[in-house]
């Protein structure tokens, strides 16, 4: 029988899930919980889907929205920092899935996971490009020769190689630049919000900010009264607290790399998101103070709905504080891009260990830094790959007042925030139908998670259903003006794969896959339970 007497706690209860340690474990408390703040990133998330709230819903769509879906998602992170207690994983989400719901459950759980992973890789480095190039542009009038579609695709490649890199040359360096990256966000956040405090002549009034409303989506005629704005514009606008807020099973992803994984990995998730919540408001209602005014006196809502961020710093700031700000930022967000394919990277391996994936062989193999290198190389090429669209242009205004909207973007965000959170549905269903027999790790909920979890399920199947409709009228088919650009491709992504998934599933998947599979010898595992 092997000897088990050198092992440390973390690997013994690994060995008892029927793993060995194969990954470094050198991540601490603080670096898991810093990955999923990372990856979350206030400093991402809240500057390039800003748009998306304030043209859908006006100031009180993030005012009053992001605290109220800040809490959903706290109480979908405590349900989920109970599983990985638990259950102290790479695989994190799918293993629960399969442990709890058997194969079927694990092998759709696994795919949905892994598809928002590779999404929120993909949307997060596209932002980070963005704000690359308003940064150039704001710096250097030479550079500011109008926005290229081409050239952001161009810096967005560039982010994705520089991500890939530093993620194969050393897991532990992962670690350490997460930890940089919590300092980072929350020393940039709190210069940025002394800025917009401190240096505008003028901010909006507390009315403004919590009860002005209106709607530049395009439906109903932009109505800001009717059941069409409460019930679909505003809802469309939450995906800026939903996207951000997103990404914190990094912390699950990362178990096996981390000390103390049970109590640590846990305290990463809910962590996290409640810090990111709290900080995120500061910063977005900093924004919306700092919203300026037209020629008329009174809040340019127009220019700031076809700017975004980037026209409330270089209208109230002036160029140079404005091009400092949107440099915090783009930082941030290369911290958060590169977190991001860290946790992906980490998924398919783990999902790969267990044969689940095409090619399995490959993305299963440790380099000799004891890095996944070739499934950080896979997420890096598909990342690029489900972004292609981003190079047509979509123009909802005229050719005289254009307002280009990244139609592409939103889509690839919503393909993200459903992946994902699809995927966390399905073990904290199981869980809660597993009630008493589940058998909970030293951080768990008690007796809370009968409401806890059914409120998340509940949480998680409506905002799905938002974000596969179309963001603007154009791309409602059957339309008038109706046309394949202005499309949301969200549902033919998600929708299309769980339909091949399932296909692959009854056809061939459901003969061959069992589930996790052991990497460490029976008689291992036996002597822990002796």
């Amino acid at each position: 029988m092997s000897d088990t007497s050198q092992l440390s706690d973390d690997e013994r209860r690994l060995a008892e899930l029927g793993y060995k340690q194969e990954l470094n474990r050198s991540w601490s408390s603080f670096s898991n919980f810093a990955i999923s703040f990372s990856i979350i990133s206030i400093l991402a998330g809240c500057f390039t889907t800003f748009g998306q709230g304030f043209n859908n819903g006006g100031p009180i769509a993030i005012s009053w929205g992001w605290p109220i879906v800040s809490l959903f998602i706290l109480l979908i992170g405590f349900t989920m920092s109970e599983l990985v207690s638990a259950y102290p994983t790479s695989g994190g989400i799918y293993w629960w899935a399969s442990k709890m719901g058997g194969p079927r459950a694990g092998f759709f759980t696994g795919w949905l996971n892994l598809i928002g992973l590779v999404a929120v890789t993909a949307s997060v480095a596209y932002g980070c490009a963005t704000f690359i190039d308003l940064t150039l542009s704001t710096w250097s009038e030479s550079f500011a020769g109008g926005y290229s579609l081409t050239r952001v695709f161009l810096i967005f490649v560039i982010v994705l190689a520089a991500a890939a890199a530093l993620n194969i040359y050393s897991g532990h360096l992962m670690a350490v630049m997460n930890n940089i990256s919590v300092w980072w966000h929350v020393f940039g956040a709190l210069a940025i919000v002394l800025i917009l405090v401190l240096v505008p002549d003028n901010h909006q009034s507390l009315s403004y900010v919590f009860t002005e409303r209106f709607n530049n989506s395009g439906y109903d005629g932009g109505s800001n009264s009717s059941s069409v704005y409460w019930l679909l514009v505003v809802p469309f606008g939450l995906l800026l607290t939903q996207y951000t807020i997103t990404g914190f099973d990094a912390s699950a992803h990362l178990s096996e790399e981390t000390h103390s994984a049970a109590n640590a990995a846990a305290k990463g998730i809910w962590r996290s998101i409640a810090y990111s919540a709290i900080g995120g408001w500061i910063l977005l209602l900093a924004f919306l103070f700092a919203v300026p005014n037209g020629a008329d006196g009174a809040p340019d809502n127009a220019g700031v709905g076809a700017g975004g961020v980037a026209y409330i710093f270089t209208t109230s700031l002036g160029a140079d504080l404005a091009a400092l700000v949107l440099f915090i930022s783009a930082a941030g967000q290369f911290f958060c891009a590169t977190a991001c394919m860290t946790s992906a990277s980490r998924m398919l391996f783990a999902f790969s260990r267990d044969r689940a994936v095409p090619g399995s062989s490959q993305w299963s193999k440790v380099s000799a830094n004891r890095v996944p290198a070739r499934a950080v190389m896979l997420v890096g090429v598909v990342s690029g790959l489900i972004t292609l669209p981003a190079l047509v242009e979509v123009n909802i205004g005229t050719a005289e007042d254009p307002l280009i909207v990244p139609t592409a973007f939103y889509a690839v965000v919503s393909v993200a925030v459903i992946g994902l959170y699809l995927a966390f549905l399905i073990p904290i269903w199981q869980r809660w139908r597993m009630g008493d027999a589940f058998e909970p790790g030293s951080w768990n909920n008690g007796s809370k998670y009968k409401w806890m979890n059914l409120v998340a399920v509940i949480e998680i199947v409506i905002i799905s259903i938002y974000f596969i409709l179309p963001f603007v009228p154009q791309g409602v088919p059957f339309s008038d003006d109706f046309s394949w650009k202005f499309v949301n491709y969200a549902p033919i992504l998600t929708v299309g794969s769980l339909i091949l998934l399932a296909i692959w599933w009854q056809v061939s998947a459901r003969h061959w896959f069992t589930g996790p599979k052991k990497t460490i010898d029976t008689e291992v595992v036996e002597a822990f339970n002796d």
